[in-house]
């Protein structure tokens, strides 16, 4: 499994840059199979950002708990009917496996076999002698898996219950035993003997088998060409010529064919029940079309490998990935306040510094590991960090943010004054979404005094579409609150030009009434010079809430 580098929920454009730029530096130092990953699709900006940079977005990822598919077995080992015993042990060997699936012509799953069943080709009914000879097989697998050469072949590949008889014995005894097999099905094997060979040919037998790779006399081949017997030369001797022929036996009758198998787009959590349950030894993963994909071992489903992630722009579990409670956080990089929840089994790498932009520290990364970023790459970075700092007139903004900015404007391939102003003019989230849309674009979850809650921040160039749409924005916030079961939902509208904020809530507690902004209308403040949920916002609810 890859290695996940995640911005957080709602991604903004510091999230999804940050998680590109990290994961370019770890695949060019440590980390080759690091993948940026994203749980939600960029927003109108960022997108601007992906195409001037002529970069693809992050994988979008929605939950990182394991599907069956990514812990099963890939490479796919299957046996179909009509294989014999010995096609199907030597897959098994060279893929160090005990059972296999079974699929017909289409991909599709119709059984499973496993060592143990294939046992029973050999050694039922040991104590009857007849049953005991007998191998159903057809003359061309017995001759494949022997090595061996036709000398005359009759309708080889057909099908039959054969009898196995060792021409050992002296030329009457043979005569004798052998009459009481059905001739047109018996294989005789034998070595140079033409006593044995002679009278089995002309007793019409099946086909006659002569071991250790003796010649065959050219008037015994035409007699047998003339009684329509099959003559096989096998390179082994008769012991293990024998032994072989066993082996060449379908293993149609040792399928187990009522089998479970596992959808691959199951969780691993969905899964783990059925698996504990069943007394399978392997089980086929299957796609939806119900193709074979992969094979799952038990292990790989009631302990599956976790899989591992480095979180950017956020430290909290609230707000990063579903699923990453579950999963292994090897590295956080994030400019935000530490938050709840976050455990690890191990010592991790946690970079958390109070600067205006993760791109920030990626970037400081970048320095420090002596890596030059490539132009897009350094274009992303930039982008980051113009967001989050409003090109860098945020109060979060540090001389850290403004000293990167100039060292990545000399690595782009753009005008950053420019880029900056089409940047902000473009993604108005009130011109071009819905209400709903709006308060998820850049939302995230808190924790303060027992209250739990949300903010969703958008940039704006002015306020008239807010004044336009603001009663649609409470209705919406109102109901994402009750279905996310929050305490209330706050929505910051920030003018970039003004460099001030308008507040929205789902609903006012007697909290806010020691609040030190104008109140304009219901549950909206007006915030002069605030402009930072993190910074600002953030620590002026906490302070109100306790």
């Amino acid at each position: 499994m890859s290695l996940l580098v995640f911005g957080h929920r709602n991604p903004d454009t510091d999230a999804i840059c940050s998680a590109l730029a990290y994961a370019d530096l770890l695949q060019r130092t440590s980390r080759p199979d690091a993948v940026a990953a994203c749980c939600g699709p960029p927003n109108e900006r960022t997108e601007f950002v992906l195409r001037r940079a002529g970069l693809p977005a992050p994988k979008l990822v929605m939950d990182v708990r394991p599907q069956v598919e990514d812990v099963c077995r890939r490479e796919l080992v299957t046996a179909s009917f009509g294989d014999a015993f010995h096609e199907a042990y030597e897959r098994m060997r060279k893929g160090d496996l005990r059972a296999i699936p079974v699929v017909d012509a289409g991909r599709q799953v119709v059984g499973v076999l496993s060592i143990l069943t294939m046992m029973e080709l050999f050694f039922t009914d040991a104590a009857d002698s007849t049953k005991a000879r007998a191998v159903t097989t057809s003359l061309q697998k017995i001759c494949d898996v022997l090595g061996g050469e036709f000398r005359n072949c009759v309708d080889p590949g057909r099908a039959d219950e054969l009898f196995v008889m060792v021409g050992a014995m002296s030329a009457e005894g043979f005569t004798e035993r052998m009459m009481r097999y059905p001739r047109e099905r018996l294989v005789v094997v034998c070595g140079d003997r033409p006593s044995i060979q002679l009278p089995a040919i002309d007793a019409g037998v099946r086909a006659v088998v002569i071991t250790g790779g003796f010649p065959l006399a050219s008037e015994v081949v035409e007699i047998a060409r003339a009684k329509g017997v099959s003559v096989i030369s096998s390179p082994f001797d008769t012991v293990n010529t024998t032994l072989r022929i066993k082996s060449a036996q379908f293993i149609d009758p040792v399928v187990e064919r009522d089998v479970v198998t596992l959808p691959g787009k199951w969780s691993v959590a969905e899964a783990r029940g059925l698996v504990e349950r069943s007394a399978q030894p392997v089980f086929p993963v299957v796609g939806d079309d119900g193709g074979l994909v992969g094979l799952a071992f038990k292990t790989d489903v009631i302990n599956p490998p976790k899989p591992q992630l480095v979180l950017v722009d956020h430290n909290e579990l609230a707000q990063a990935v579903p699923g990453a409670e579950e999963a292994e956080i090897v590295e956080v990089l994030d400019h935000h306040r530490l938050g709840g929840g976050l455990k690890s089994t191990q010592p991790i790498r946690f970079v958390n510094e109070p600067v205006g932009s993760t791109c920030t520290l990626v970037a400081r990364q970048f320095r420090a590991a002596g890596v030059e970023p490539a132009p897009a790459i350094a274009l992303c970075m930039a982008a980051g960090v113009i967001s989050d700092t409003l090109h860098l007139r945020s109060p979060t903004t540090t001389d850290v943010d403004r000293d990167v900015l100039q060292w990545l404007a000399k690595r782009c391939d753009v005008d950053l004054d420019v880029f900056v102003r089409e940047f902000f003019a473009i993604g108005s989230a009130l011109r071009s979404k819905s209400p709903a849309d709006v308060i998820r674009e850049d939302c995230k979850e808190f924790a303060e005094h027992g209250v739990r809650f949300s903010i969703s921040q958008i940039e704006e160039t002015g306020f008239d579409l807010f004044w336009e749409r603001k009663d649609s924005l409470r209705a919406a916030l109102e109901a994402f609150a009750e279905k996310q079961r929050l305490d209330f939902a706050a929505l910051l509208v920030t003018d970039v030009v003004s460099n001030g904020s308008l507040l929205l809530l789902s609903k006012e507690s007697d909290a806010f009434e020691d609040i030190n902004y104008p109140r304009l209308d219901r549950s909206l403040y007006a915030l002069e010079n605030v402009v930072s949920r993190k910074k600002q916002l953030l620590p002026l609810i906490s302070q109100l809430l306790s």
